[in-house]
């Protein structure tokens, strides 16, 4: 019941963070100066226009009201009216999310299984020219900021060779030829591939290092425990030994993946400004331009809502994959 009783704690605890993730979210956007508003009598609106907008999008209730009808709402799913589109910021948000997770998720993850990979080879074969030498390249890739990363690709495949578009989701003319296909259509077509090669190739480069550095390590500390040894002595198989290792050693792996998962989000703001990816990261960047604050509200929800229940689905991993691992009450 220990166990039973921690998930549920876990799961209580999950639900409290991201309450307080929202007001904090809701404080900090009401505490800073200037609106959309500012914006509008900026843009030279008539200053009873404006008053009238504050009005029909209740920016003149007081603030506990604002807080309630903001936390119930969300609260069912519904993250308000953008200010700048005029459309709900789920719907706005929804494909740019997509278009983001689409690109990430494949990603980061090839490259943390790449990496895992390298790093358990290299872990098990300690003193080889793989373990000295192989970690420059892959060390020299990620010291790279993704935007110079994502520049060095256009020049060398796009504009020198030509083996691929500069950016883009896909072109003009495919866009016109699934108008009215369904949106997912566009997604398994040759040219959306074609177009993603470049972005996907600057996240694989960009998130490599980091788990071929961690598994490396991992492997050496995991390859020195009691446990090894007496598999090692009691005559078990090199294949079962090497499991055992790998299993027990990816802990740290699984702990980062979520981690850079959620970092990527943030970090792909430059990918896709570079690229022209239509993703959230774009979406971010457009909205605090334009002082669209639900849509930049919303879009920071997202992030650490993934991070917290990233972090709490790891939590459950972990005792999946080793059994050391206890909880009080066990």
């Amino acid at each position: 019941m220990g166990r039973v009783r921690y998930y549920a704690f876990r799961t209580i605890q999950t639900f409290v963070m991201l309450w307080l993730a929202a007001t904090l979210l809701f404080l900090l956007f009401r505490a800073m100066p200037g609106d959309f508003t500012d914006q509008m009598l900026f843009a030279g609106a008539d200053p009873e226009v404006v008053e009238q907008f504050r009005e029909d999008w209740g920016l003149n209730d007081p603030l506990h009201v604002q807080y309630w009808r903001y936390i119930t709402n969300l609260a069912v799913g519904n993250a308000g009216e953008s200010l700048e589109y005029r459309v709900p910021v789920t719907e706005y948000i929804r494909m740019r999310l997509f278009n983001s997770f689409i690109l990430i998720g494949p990603g980061i993850t090839f490259a943390y299984l790449l990496g895992s990979l390298y790093g358990l080879i290299a872990g098990m074969n300690r003193g080889s020219i793989v373990e000295k030498y192989g970690i420059v390249p892959i060390i020299f890739l990620g010291a790279f900021p993704s935007f110079v990363t994502a520049i060095f690709l256009i020049v060398i495949f796009a504009s020198w060779l030509g083996w691929f578009p500069t950016g883009g989701l896909i072109t003009a003319d495919t866009r016109r030829l699934l108008a009215d296909a369904p949106w997912w259509r566009r997604y398994l077509t040759a040219d959306f591939f074609h177009h993603a090669a470049l972005p996907f190739a600057a996240v694989i480069c960009r998130y490599l290092f980091l788990p071929s550095l961690i598994m490396r390590t991992s492997v050496f500390e995991v390859s020195g425990q009691g446990f090894t040894f007496y598999n090692r002595i009691t005559g078990l198989p090199k294949v079962k030994r090497f499991r055992h290792i790998a299993k027990h050693a990816s802990l740290p792996v699984i702990t980062l993946y979520p981690v850079s998962m959620t970092r990527a989000i943030g970090g792909l703001v430059l990918i896709e400004i570079v690229f022209n990816w239509p993703g959230i990261g774009a979406a971010l960047v457009d909205g605090v331009l334009a002082r669209d604050y639900p849509v930049v509200q919303f879009v920071f929800f997202l992030i650490a809502a993934f991070i917290i229940i990233a972090n709490f689905l790891v939590d459950i991993i972990y005792g999946i994959i080793d059994p050391r691992i206890s909880v009080e009450g066990d």
